[in-house]
């Protein structure tokens, strides 16, 4: 500033001096008034021009060039000009950290949307518009109850009362398998609420199969307790021959057994669920496994008295790498069904193969009345019957099929079931390449005995 004032006095005192010299005193005071104005006139020059770079900068017309000159103005744009640098930077970082908050919303399995003060959406995650079937382009600034008409949401928004979650159905589900969203709402700021959803479709039919579970061992284990407390009333209250005796009793050990069976197979679900993952050390003969099935098989076919043809066969050399007596279990399981549910005079053909990708499938597969497509994706729930009266019958705890597929899936495989009404089913169980074995020199042959009931 001080160079400032020194240079505008010594334009002043050339001007004076320059207008003495050429017009004496009255020249002099010429000369001040013409330097005085040429310094105005070029100072205000200097500062348009300054104006005009900072009006063409916040017009935004991108690059625009800076005006390079000395003194003040000189001074006051290069200082302008690093505080536009330092503020776009600024504006630039907090872009990038909205972009990158934005981002880390939308990769959230969690869905997002961001209403303003009359309920209408402002942004939206694309996990919400899955959820609730929004679309971001289309429905921003819609006001949310005009899309989500849900009752129970409804309700929720009108209460005012967000300290809980709400469950509604979500877009995408079936009449079959609905689909369950819980969405939850939070205020914050001026008005605003945070909705988040979230897709609880897995958690709801978790809790459906808890209750169901529950709901029908209760009922399982009832019905025999049921009728062996009445054999007990029976034989403490009535006087009986010895035969009306020795056959309560035998109905009676025959319903404790039913209850045994039923402990059994959920001691056997408990441990299959709580153990660790077998290992790939043990190796075990598909002879000898399908030896003991077919005894087994036999021994069942004739006690039921239901004659039918049974065939077993195995490739030679075959080895599987399981845990023999889950798999025993899991193979005698699925040939006692065919059994029971092949009439007289039907036919069951057992194999252990080896697939072209080098897995290996154990496969039942009878020349029953079939199932119904419908029932196919529930067999193995438990406690899941086709037909619960006929089930019983068989003396079916409910819980074979659910076994079977553990085992499987613990051993990396599956359990695959393909039927059709009136041309039987096929139930085969699928070891992955790295649990079988075949050896180069065959190790037996291929065995076929048929077996007929009593």
């Amino acid at each position: 500033m001080l160079f400032r004032i020194t240079l505008f006095l010594s334009v002043l005192l050339s001007g004076a001096l320059l207008g003495a010299w050429a017009g004496g005193k009255w020249g002099m005071a010429l000369g001040a008034i013409a330097a005085a104005v040429t310094w105005f006139v070029s100072d205000l020059l200097r500062g348009l021009r300054v104006a005009r770079w900072l009006r063409r900068v916040d017009a935004g017309y991108g690059e625009v060039r800076f005006p390079v000159m000395n003194g003040l103005w000189g001074e006051i744009a290069d200082r302008a000009r690093r505080a536009l640098r330092a503020g776009d930077q600024r504006t630039l970082q907090a872009q990038m950290r909205l972009e990158e908050f934005l981002a880390a919303i939308q990769a959230s399995p969690n869905g997002v949307v961001l209403l303003d003060a009359q309920g209408r959406i402002e942004w939206c995650n694309l996990t919400a518009a899955d959820h609730l079937g929004f679309d971001a382009q289309r429905d921003a600034m819609q006001r949310v109850m005009n899309l989500v008409r849900d009752p129970a949401f409804v309700a929720h928004v009108q209460s005012g009362q967000y300290t809980h979650d709400v469950v509604i159905s979500g877009l995408g589900g079936t009449p079959m398998a609905p689909r369950k969203v819980s969405v939850h709402l939070h205020p914050y700021g001026d008005g605003r609420q945070l909705l988040l959803s979230r897709d609880v479709t897995v958690v709801e039919q978790v809790e459906t199969m808890r209750r169901d579970f529950v709901a029908n061992v209760s009922h399982e284990i009832r019905t025999p307790l049921t009728v062996l407390a009445g054999f007990v009333e029976t034989l403490q209250t009535l006087p009986l021959d010895e035969a009306e005796r020795i056959r309560y009793l035998a109905l009676m050990a025959t319903q404790a057994r039913r209850m045994q069976a039923l402990v059994d197979d959920l001691l056997t679900l408990s441990r299959l669920e709580g153990s660790a993952l077998p290992g790939t050390q043990a190796w075990a003969s598909a002879q000898d496994l399908m030896a003991a099935c077919q005894e087994e098989a036999q021994g069942l076919s004739i006690a039921l008295r239901k004659p039918q043809t049974l065939h077993f066969g195995v490739d030679p050399g075959l080895s599987v790498s399981v845990v023999a007596q889950e798999w025993r279990s899991a193979m005698s399981n699925l040939v006692a069904n065919a059994i029971r549910y092949t009439p007289v005079g039907g036919s069951i053909d057992v194999r252990w193969c080896v697939l072209a990708d080098g897995c290996a499938q154990f496969s039942v597969r009878d020349s029953g009345e079939g199932i119904a497509p419908e029932h196919l994706p529930r067999l193995t729930e438990r406690f899941y019957r086709v037909d619960r009266s006929r089930s019983r019958e068989t003396g079916g705890t409910g819980l074979g099929l659910a076994i079977v597929k553990h085992v499987a899936q613990r051993h990396g495989g599956e359990l695959r079931i393909e039927s059709a009404l009136g041309l039987g089913s096929t139930f085969s169980l699928s070891l992955p390449a790295g649990r079988v074995r075949v050896a180069v020199t065959p190790i037996g042959e291929v065995a076929e005995l048929p077996a007929t009931g009593a």
